[in-house]
This record gives C-alpha cells, sequence and structure tokens, in this order.
C-alpha cells in the first residue's frame, strides 16, 4: 500500500512548520545562548542590543508572567537563566526583531557578565561530587551475593558508550501567535503536543485551555523533540503573548546541534559469573548516566536502561544499580531505544569477556541463555509469547552460522591485513512507556455526509508512517477507498491529555483507539442500514468494497448510502473512544510488576571486513529474523527495520560526540561529526519476518517496529572487534563505544615500536 507522505516528500509537497506562511507583522527570534558551562550571572547588559533598528523587545527571566520553570519528571530546569548558568548553550535572552537578520545583528550586542565555576562533564567525578538528580535506582532478581560461590568463572569490567546527535531533517522551529480569549496558537515540531501545551501554559501562567498547540507533521524526531520542544515553543509563546503579535524561531542547523541534548553517554561496571558450561548464574552492574545539567527524561530513560539490562538472557540472580548523574553538559534527552541500548551493551561486553575467559565463542554463552516461554524477567514480569529462541534457530536454518564461520575462518587464514570477524545480536525489548499512566490514547472521528472520513488523534507523524497506518485501519474496518480517509495534524483542541509519539507505541495505542471509534461508528451505520433494508435486528450485516452485504449477499446499498440515510436520520456520525494498554503495572517502590504490554524478539548476524593496515572497515552484511508479529504494512515495517539498524552501527561506529573539559562542544557541525550514508550502509541488509507469529496486543496482530532493530547495530562492535582479534589474537578489547577508525588503530599498534612494526612487514 503506497505512503502517500512518502510521495509528498519526494515531490516537496509536504507541509512543515516553516512552510507555513507567517501572518503579517511577525517578529523573528534569536537567543543568546550561555558561552560557559558553569558560572554565576553577575550582570545582562542590554543597551547596545536594544538600540539596534527594527528590534521589538529582549527577553530575559524577569518578563517571563508565569513560572520560569519547564522541568517535566523534575522541576529543574529554567527557561531562561537567573542567577547561574549551568551549561553551554543555556538560554539567557531572547531577541525580537522585524526580521532575522536583525535579531541576530541584536543578539551579539548583548553583553553577559559571567563570574566562572568549575564545571564537571564526566559521570563518575559528578557522582563523587554528589551531583545526582534523583536517588540511585537499584532493580534485582534472586540472591545475588550468594549466587557467586556457585559460578565457575567470574569476570568483570568498565564499558563506555557515547552520546548520539539526533540529525533530524527538521532543526527545532515553531510559531506560535495570539487567538481570542487572551490565548496562544503554537505551531510546535514537537513529539508530544501536550507536553507543550502545559509548559506554555506554565510559563504564561495560563490554563491549559487556553493554549493550543497544532503539529501538522514533523520532519524527524529520533525521541530530540519528545521534550526538547518545549523550550522552544514556550520562548516563542513568551514573546508572542507579550507583544500581541506572532512570533517565529527557528533554530540554525549548527545552534541546534550545539545546544539540544543527546543520546545519554554512560560509564558502567559489570561483573558476571557462569558454570563451566556457560550458563549465566550472577550478574551485577552499574550504571553512570550523563544526564546533562536538568532531568529532562533522564529518570525514565534510566528506568528503561535497568529493564533492558539483561537483553535477550534469563538471569536468575541479578542487581542493577542506576546512578542519574548531573553534569555541566546540555540536558541529555531521548534517543531512539530510551537508554535500553545503553544497558544492552554492558551485558554483551560481559559475554564477550567472559567467553573470551573461557575459551569459547560468545555466541555459545549467548545461545544457552535465551529467554524461553514463562521465563522471568528481573523486575517480576514472565516471558510470554517469548520468540527469543526460535528467532535465532530461524536465523541459523536460513543462513547458516556455521557456514559464515567456517568461510571467515578461511579468508582470515589467507589474508594477514584484511580480516573478516562477526557477531550474533539477540535482542528483547518491551513495548509500552515505563509510566503506566502514559499508555493510553484517544482518537475523534467524523464521517462526513459525503463518505469522506476525518481522523484526529495523538500521533505525530514524523516519517515513520503512522498517517499511513491509521489510514489503513480505519479503511479496513469501514471497508472503503484508502482515498477517502484523511488525516488531521495533531491538536490539543481535539485531543486532549495525550501522551507523547514515542516509546514505539504510537500505532497500537493510537490505532487501538482508532479501531474501538470505527466500529462503534460502523455499528451505528449497519443498525441505520438494517432499517432501510427492512432486515431483522439478529441478522448479519457487512460491508465489503463499499458494498452492503446481507447474509453474504450483496444489497443495491453502497457505503454512501447508508452514511447519508443515517445523517438524513439524525444518527450520530462522529466520536471520540479511548484506548487504555490493559494488564500492566509496575511498583516503582519494589521495581516489580508488568511493566510491558508484550516483548519483541530478533536475532541479527552481523559481518564485517577490517583492513588492520589503515584502521578502517566496512560493513559487509546485518542479516536479520525479526519477531514483526502480522505486519499490516511491510513496507513501512522494513523501511523503520533498516532506518533503525543503520542507525544504531552508526551510533556504534563512527558517530563520536566530543566535549572538552569545559563543556564545549567540538563535534558541532556535519564537517566535524560523521552520520551514516549510502557508502557506510551494509552492502547486504536482509531482513526476514519471523514465520507464524502473531501478537494478540497489537493492532491486527501486529508488534512494534520504531526502536527494537537499532539495537541490532551493537553487534557491528563485537564483530569488529572479532576481526581485531584475529590480526591480534592476545589484544585486550576495550568495551569503548563508538569503535571509530581511529580507536581501531590504535588499539591494533598500542604494543612497542618493534612489535607493530613486524606486523607491517607481513
Amino acid at each position: 500500500m503506497v505512503n502517500t507522505d512518502l510521495t509528498k516528500h519526494v515531490r516537496g509537497e509536504s507541509i512543515f512548520i516553516d512552510d507555513i506562511p507567517v501572518p503579517v507583522n511577525t517578529v523573528y527570534l534569536s537567543i543568546l545562548f550561555s558561552p560557559l558551562a558553569h558560572g554565576k550571572i553577575k550582570k545582562i547588559i542590554l543597551d547596545e542590543a536594544i538600540k539596534v533598528p527594527g528590534v521589538k523587545k529582549i527577553f530575559t527571566a524577569k518578563d517571563i508572567p508565569g513560572k520560569n520553570q519547564i522541568g517535566g519528571i523534575v522541576l529543574d530546569e529554567l527557561l531562561l537563566a537567573e542567577d547561574e548558568v549551568t551549561y553551554v548553550g543555556q538560554p539567557v535572552a531572547v531577541v525580537a526583531a522585524e526580521t532575522q537578520l536583525i535579531a541576530r545583528i541584536a543578539r551579539n550586542k548583548i553583553k553577559v557578565e559571567i563570574e566562572k565555576l568549575k564545571a564537571i562533564t564526566d559521570p563518575r567525578e559528578a557522582f563523587a561530587a554528589g551531583e545526582l538528580i534523583i536517588p540511585p535506582k537499584i532493580f534485582s532478581s534472586g540472591n545475588i551475593e550468594t549466587a557467586w560461590k556457585d559460578c565457575d568463572v567470574i569476570v568483570d569490567g568498565t564499558t563506555e558508550t557515547g552520546g548520539q546527535e539526533h540529525i533530524y531533517m527538521e532543526t527545532q522551529v515553531s510559531l506560535a501567535f495570539p487567538i481570542d480569549g487572551e490565548g496562544i496558537k503554537i505551531f510546535s515540531s514537537t513529539q508530544g503536543p501536550t507536553v507543550v501545551q502545559r509548559i506554555a501554559a506554565r510559563v504564561l501562567d495560563l490554563p491549559m485551555n487556553k493554549v493550543e498547540v497544532d503539529v501538522p507533521r514533523i520532519g524527524g524526531g529520533f525521541g530530540g523533540k519528545e521534550d526538547q520542544a518545549n523550550a522552544w515553543a514556550a520562548i516563542t509563546a513568551l514573546a508572542a503573548f507579550n507583544l500581541k503579535c506572532p512570533a517565529k524561531l527557528v533554530l540554525p542547523r549548527e545552534e541546534d546541534i550545539r545546544v539540544t541534548g543527546k543520546r545519554h553517554p554512560y560509564s558502567s561496571d559489570f561483573k558476571i559469573g557462569l558454570d563451566k558450561d556457560g550458563k549465566i548464574l550472577a550478574y551485577e552492574f552499574t550504571f553512570y548516566q550523563n544526564a546533562g545539567a536538568a532531568a529532562d527524561l533522564s529518570p525514565a530513560i534510566l528506568d528503561r536502561t535497568l529493564f533492558h539490562a539483561a537483553n535477550s538472557y534469563f538471569i536468575p540472580n541479578l542487581k542493577a544499580t542506576g546512578l542519574c548523574c548531573r553534569t555541566n553538559l546540555p540536558p541529555n534527552t531521548a534517543f531512539r531505544g530510551f537508554g535500553g541500548p545503553q544497558g544492552m551493551f554492558v551485558i554483551e561486553a560481559a559475554i564477550f569477556k567472559a567467553a573470551q575467559t573461557m575459551g569459547i565463542e560468545p555466541d555459545v554463552i549467548q545461545q544457552k541463555n535465551l529467554l524461553k516461554e514463562g521465563d522471568s524477567f528481573h523486575y517480576g514480569q514472565n516471558a510470554v509469547n517469548c520468540t527469543a529462541r526460535l528467532c535465532w534457530q530461524s536465523l541459523d536454518s536460513k543462513f547458516q552460522i556455521k557456514e559464515i564461520k567456517d568461510s571467515i575462518a578461511k579468508f582470515n587464514s589467507s589474508n594477514t591485513l584484511l580480516k573478516k570477524g562477526m557477531a550474533l545480536m539477540p535482542i528483547c525489548f518491551g513495548i509500552s512507556f515505563t509510566n503506566t499512566f502514559m499508555n493510553q490514547a484517544s482518537v475523534l472521528v467524523h464521517i462526513y455526509s459525503d463518505g469522506s472520513v476525518g481522523i484526529s488523534s495523538a500521533a505525530v507523524e514524523m516519517g515513520q508512517g503512522i498517517n499511513a497506518k491509521l489510514r489503513q485501519i480505519a479503511a479496513k474496518i469501514f471497508s472503503v477507498e484508502i482515498s477517502r480517509i484523511k488525516i488531521e495534524s495533531s491538536n490539543t483542541t481535539r485531543v486532549a491529555n495525550a501522551s507523547p509519539t514515542a516509546a514505539s507505541s504510537s500505532t497500537d495505542l493510537n490505532g487501538k483507539a482508532l479501531l474501538i471509534a470505527c466500529n462503534t461508528l460502523l455499528e451505528r451505520l449497519l443498525k441505520s442500514a438494517k432499517e432501510d433494508l427492512n432486515l431483522k435486528e439478529n441478522s448479519f450485516l457487512e460491508i465489503k468494497n463499499e458494498i452492503v452485504y446481507s447474509n453474504g449477499n450483496p444489497t443495491k446499498s453502497k457505503w454512501i448510502d447508508i452514511v447519508n440515510s443515517a445523517f438524513l436520520k439524525r444518527v450520530n456520525l462522529s466520536t471520540q473512544a479511548q484506548y487504555a494498554t490493559p494488564g500492566i503495572y509496575f511498583d516503582k517502590e519494589i521495581s516489580k510488576g508488568n511493566a510491558f504490554a508484550y516483548h519483541v524478539y530478533g536475532t541479527a548476524i552481523i559481518e564485517t571486513t577490517l583492513d588492520c593496515l589503515r584502521g578502517i572497515y566496512r560493513i559487509d552484511s546485518v542479516k536479520v529474523v525479526h519477531d514483526f508479529g502480522k505486519s499490516f504494512n511491510k513496507q513501512i515495517d522494513i523501511g523503520q527495520a533498516e532506518g533503525g539498524i543503520v542507525q544504531g552501527l552508526g551510533w556504534i561506529t563512527i558517530e563520536d560526540i566530543i566535549f572538552d573539559h569545559e563543556g564545549k562542544l567540538a563535534t558541532n557541525s556535519f564537517s566535524n561529526y560523521k552520520i551514516p550514508d549510502i557508502h557506510f550502509a551494509p552492502e547486504e541488509m536482509l531482513i526476514l519476518p519471523l514465520e507464524n507469529s502473531t501478537n494478540p496486543s497489537g493492532v491486527f496482530n501486529s508488534k512494534a517496529i520504531g526502536e527494537p532493530p537499532l539495537m541490532y547495530g551493537i553487534g557491528v562492535f563485537f564483530a569488529l572487534a572479532n576481526a581485531m582479534k584475529a590480526f591480534r589474537p592476545n589484544i585486550n578489547i576495550s568495551f569503548s563505544a563508538p569503535l571509530t577508525p581511529e580507536k581501531v588503530m590504535l588499539k591494533l599498534y598500542s604494543r612497542s615500536k618493534e612489535k607493530s612494526s613486524n606486523y607491517l612487514s607481513q
């Protein structure tokens, strides 16, 4: 089925926030950001800036009518700095001017006197200094203290995973203008319209019903617009509300990269114990999460890290400690996977090191410990409809793991400076928001008298195909041409109190709500049609391809006929419906409960070739068997899987976020921050669905697809590590990602000059 959004994108016809024609008298905004990571504000001097012709006003914290607070989970983030700055890029003042150029000229004339204070950029240093945003979080199962004595092999180690820049196509942007009733309307590039509404209302000291937020679509998000759009929308609303005229803010790409939060870097310690056969008996670890200067979504992201710390394995005795560390960096935020990848990398590193110690291959340990039906996760939920082992077995059956290993061994034995490596990467990812109350969605559906259908939901289209899937759901329930279905923009006046489009849950939540609404309307239409056809109440009536069938036989009535008839009889052709995921709960006091509606499973095999002379590498292939459930739009699902895998590969290999010790970002443009492109992508990528899979919890038995595939990319680290070991069998692998070509090169030749030169002479 054609995704019409993609066609519009290719033709340049899609309307994004910056494409909306601005009203007359619009002012343009430019923000003065803190140049220091930490310091006390002594004075803000606006004299020269305010004299620039065309400047309407310069806003500082004292101009905020409501609360200068945009924190969500923790109220610890100011919209505009007051007495102190806590990271490079923190908004200090906002210039509103007649043009964008004038606003930037005036911004550069603002002078701020700041007394420099010590900046902390490392999470372990922050922990040592007592800088925790929330108290430590602990998940545990079994008895970790007594389990170690039963272990034949115990290894420990440290891992590092870096940040990752979202690089959405559309930067942060907002357009706001006053509306009747002393309210404000905001067009925002956000994944969470309700959150923007709530924060803007707080800042302006307005009730939420006076703040309308509209999102036509956004040009990519990946989590970077779940919470981080709030500040820019609130700033724009502040200007529009104060000046009583439209206001617009678009962050230039360099500013967007420099001042917005990234995927959270983690520094982690692990200890793992196994019996002589490779069965994992005990696993203990501590995550030092670099949250940045404010909480943002860090506590929730840390939760998901703890939930996914065992990945796809059953471990009877486990203790996980999570530390949310405050540093002087921009507040880090949601990114595809939402903390899950950081936790999964650590367990895979622990297994890799244990395998080295035991003299076996990591996949022996991986396969032996895979979850099976009925196993208990460390947070108390049981594995139901568990396909972890089926995915592994299917992958082996389709691609012959042993043959791949033999082929690699043969290649490596006959090549000196080129070495191949492979690794297997199973995944298990829970689907639901980990805050139970967020697992709800509402939709509003209208059937118009001409037979067309309008759908309003809280789902934000950001390139993931949610609009196409919602149209497909409605078209299937009504059995009408999909061209009859229109998806409206996400708007807080039509759908209120909505959760953000995140957590891979949007199709499930909004789709299930849409199913309820469509079935309600269909029931009304068929009841009306029975009256028109003089049929008994218990007669079976259905619609097939816009034709009404009675007891399996076509009638003369069509879709448009029964819609018109119902309208004339004053049948309500509009309905609102809500869906709340059943059966999920989580007790945060004891860290136990059924946190997820279901889990997504899969296994990938990744093959790489490493040039051991230069440290560069290529990803030869990624082959996957993935549990899609029963996909009802394979084109979208495969596309999401491919995109997620490449994004995960990039995070683990080439996307290196670098801050200096003063908290300044060095990788602030495309010239010094490398993202995956077509040349980086695997030469072969095969994604096969697990056969005969189903999922009663999903729409039409489907499974969520947005986030889980990213985790397959973790396997490339260990494929490259195996290639490095093929070149230097005694190499000590450091579990530090991203594994850039520079890191590979330094590690391969970290011996003495004599030994290094021996490799070069081969």
